[in-house]
């Protein structure tokens, strides 16, 4: 695509989505995720995990139940040719349970349970492996707002969005960044994916434990300065940002990602506020109306 008016005519798509995961498609190279089967195992949601975990079980005791039964009458008080008991024969195997009611009496069945329990002990250890490694993962519970505003703010307008932090513990210093992403034609007519660096207020907290407005003030070095919102979608603008910061507890960085199409960024609004004081004095947080905006008159 060389010209504006082909983009223009796209629909807004955001790189990143909601979940901090990346819109892409991959062209020229493989797809196939079991190319880094580690990877996958850990990144699969916990319902597929588990599935995936389940069927390879069923599976692997169904070929060894297979194989017992090529045998012959081989299993020791097993019905011959059941496959239900060769089955759970081969499930007593692998888990080294040996409850003795059902036991090899052939060569070739020795042979078979010989290879079963071993391969059964490596699958019980990279099983564990997976298992720990899934749940030691540091994984961020951070909550961005879904939608940022432009609004004035000490005589400039500023860009504002909302970050909490929904675990109760502190990130320590959290750092964030915004990036501006839009779409540029180079004097030979070429479009760009350009990125631009936000400066923010404040970038870094040492304690992040509630919740934080980023705020970007649009001066005259701002990338956003001189540009409505009707530029922002022409230019197929997008807000991306990222969250570090150390979790106390498990001392380990955590990450998380979000990102503002231009149909997200509302103008001359503000975020409702949500601080407030108990009767005891306290300072409370209504995180029900953390997404809530109301227009302000300009």
């Amino acid at each position: 695509m060389k010209n504006r008016d082909r983009v223009a005519k796209l629909p807004p798509l955001r790189m990143i989505h909601r979940d901090g995961g990346f819109n892409f498609v991959r062209k020229g190279v493989s797809n196939s995720k079991w190319r880094d089967p580690y990877h996958l195992l850990l990144t699969l949601s916990w319902s597929k995990f588990l599935g995936l975990l389940s069927l390879a079980y069923l599976l692997v005791n169904t070929l060894f139940a297979l194989a017992y039964l090529a045998g012959g009458d081989g299993i020791e008080n097993a019905r011959p040719g059941n496959f239900l008991d060769a089955f759970f024969f081969s499930v007593q195997t692998m888990a080294s349970i040996g409850y003795g009611a059902m036991h090899p009496k052939t060569l070739y069945v020795n042979i078979i349970v010989t290879i079963e329990a071993f391969w059964g002990l490596v699958a019980i250890a990279m099983a564990t492996g997976l298992i720990f490694a899934r749940f030691s993962l540091p994984k961020a519970r951070v909550m961005f707002s879904h939608v940022a505003v432009i609004s004035p703010y000490h005589g400039l307008p500023t860009l504002m969005f909302r970050v909490a932090n929904e675990r109760h513990n502190w990130i320590l210093e959290a750092q964030i960044r915004v990036t501006l992403l839009r779409s540029e034609i180079t004097k030979e007519g070429e479009v760009m994916r350009k990125f631009y660096d936000i400066p923010l207020a404040r970038s870094q907290s040492p304690l992040f434990a509630l919740t934080w407005v980023v705020m970007h003030p649009i001066d005259k070095n701002s990338p956003l300065y001189g540009i409505s919102k009707e530029d922002m979608i022409e230019d197929d603008m997008e807000l991306v940002v990222t969250l570090t910061g150390l979790d106390e507890h498990l001392s380990q960085t955590i990450h998380a990602r979000h990102s503002f199409i231009a149909e997200e960024i509302l103008w001359n609004h503000r975020f409702v506020d949500i601080l407030s004081r108990t009767r005891d004095g306290r300072r409370s947080i209504d995180y029900s109306h953390f997404h809530d905006v109301m227009p302000i008159d300009t």
